[in-house]
């Protein structure tokens, strides 16, 4: 499968129905405890790699990764050594 540009990624999350697209720029090391959003993500990691954490389940997430997390649901996230570009899609 090619890697998505984020003109491909940005057209295919309004398809879907997402109505806000950003870039990321996580730094290194970052933890960010447990906390929700009150939108839906769909989102593709560009660059970096981070461990998102859903109840007991942690997903070891990394370059050329896709996800999605439901709005109001707790999770906690733990970015690498050399930080992390996610390319976020919301539904807000």
């Amino acid at each position: 499968m090619n890697s998505p540009t984020l003109e491909s990624f940005t057209a295919q999350s309004l398809e879907e129905g997402f109505d806000e697209i950003i870039v990321r720029e996580w730094d290194a090391n970052l933890q960010l405890d447990t906390h929700t959003h009150a939108f839906d993500v769909s989102a593709y990691v560009l660059r970096g790699e981070y461990w998102l954490t859903v109840g007991q389940e942690v997903k070891h997430l990394k370059a050329g990764d896709y996800f999605r997390l439901a709005r109001d649901v707790p999770h906690a996230e733990l970015y690498g050594a050399q930080g992390a570009t996610v390319w976020v899609a919301r539904a807000n």
